[in-house]
């Protein structure tokens, strides 16, 4: 515990503040996520098929305003607190409206809402660890905020199971998710920085995109390729239910994955600042082509659980990685643009996973994303080796 806590009190002020805040956020989002499938599906009588296309179109919409939140937080002058604040409260309002919905058409509209306000947050957010860290322990920073984000994702499911075994039904869950999004919004309050030199309008016809570098760019790249396979957690969640695990299994199935993510995320992050990053991510990626086969062959409810357990392996070493590859190759005046870029480019690739997800299950096999999944985080993984081999990332 002293070792635990001598390693807390070296992090940046900000950077815990921040974990504190995904935390509370993630306790709120994760209490809707691994039931709003079911939601969907049981309450709403909406087909399979309709959660790939909410999960699509509302990652679109994230997609569409990440590019551009990034250059203007970065031209506003480095401030970064008021892009949370508004993320955050419009995530809260879009989660309300979803606890009240009688139609699946209202859930769509809710969850844009709710996408919307994480574009607005997500690039500002990881510009500011960014900021706060220094370069020798970027790697530990951004672990240590994906380990606090997924240790709400352990508290959020595990909630909403309390709440379905004493009886309550999945709109009572969905209405509870909605309390945590204001701690989050009151913890914000305990964020202090200082503003930089805001990056100017780049000159007529030229972009500051043109600034990045080539590294910065390859990485992008592997990354959004890795993501065209990797589709809504929501098809995991239905391949569990279809196995033959109850409502409360899986959200508790979902949280033992956040388990695994919380507690490997700030070691593995703090791993990458003393090995190559990129050593990392390909071993993270090759974990998450082994799970998505393992889903695609499985036909027993109880393979569900090792197989979420080792997805959160994949996920502990990647998604801290990533952002840690961008601050070792992004100039720090386009912190938020670079963010904004990778989350764009990611995101476009998960908005054509999940839609092709949706149309494979319900065309050909619940088995089929999953094989999709694997084939193309195995090309990934070729592109991820050449780049390294010819030095660039």
């Amino acid at each position: 515990m002293s070792r635990l806590a001598t390693r807390l009190s070296a992090l940046p002020s900000n950077v815990r503040v921040l974990g504190a805040v995904s935390f509370a956020n993630d306790v709120a989002g994760e209490m809707l996520y691994p039931v709003l499938p079911l939601f969907l599906t049981l309450t709403l009588h909406a087909p399979v098929s309709i959660v790939g296309v909410i999960e699509g179109v509302a990652e679109a919409v994230a997609v569409a305003f990440s590019g551009l939140v990034g250059p203007l937080a970065d031209r506003r002058g480095g401030l970064r607190r008021p892009w949370l604040t508004a993320g955050y409260a419009i995530a809260t309002i879009g989660r309300a409206v979803i606890a009240v919905a009688g139609a699946w058409g209202v859930v769509l509209a809710a969850r844009v809402v709710d996408r919307f306000g994480k574009a607005l947050r997500t690039a500002p957010r990881d510009a500011l660890i960014r900021d706060a860290s220094d370069p020798e322990r970027v790697g530990a920073s951004f672990g240590y905020h994906r380990s606090m984000d997924a240790a709400g994702a352990v508290a959020g499911p595990l909630i909403a199971v309390g709440i379905l075994e004493a009886g309550g039904g999945l709109r009572t869950v969905l209405l509870a998710a909605v309390l945590p999004g204001f701690a989050a919004l009151y913890l914000l309050r305990r964020l202090r920085e200082r503003p930089v030199a805001p990056v100017p309008r780049a000159a007529p016809g030229r972009s500051h995109l043109r600034e990045l570098p080539r590294a910065f760019w390859w990485t992008c790249a592997i990354v959004a390729l890795q993501a065209l396979g990797n589709s809504s957690d929501a098809f995991l969640l239905l391949r569990a239910h279809s196995l033959g695990l109850s409502t409360a299994l899986v959200v508790l199935a979902y949280s033992g994955y956040n388990v695994v993510y919380a507690l490997g995320a700030w070691p593995l992050g703090s791993l990458s600042d003393r090995v190559p990053r990129t050593w990392l991510l390909g071993c993270g990626y090759a974990v998450f082509g082994l799970v998505q086969v393992g889903f695609a062959l499985a036909s027993v409810a109880w393979a569900v659980w090792p197989l979420l357990a080792t997805y959160g392996i994949y996920i502990a070493a990647t998604d801290g990685v990533a952002r840690a590859i961008v601050a070792d190759h992004a100039p720090r005046r386009l912190a938020a643009t670079s963010y904004g870029v990778l989350q764009s480019l990611a995101g476009a690739s998960a908005l054509a996973a999940s839609i092709a997800a949706g149309l494979l299950w319900t065309s050909i096999s619940p088995r089929a994303p999953f094989v999709l999944g694997a084939a193309m985080t195995g090309l990934a993984l070729a592109v991820l080796l050449v780049a390294r081999l010819t030095r660039r990332v």
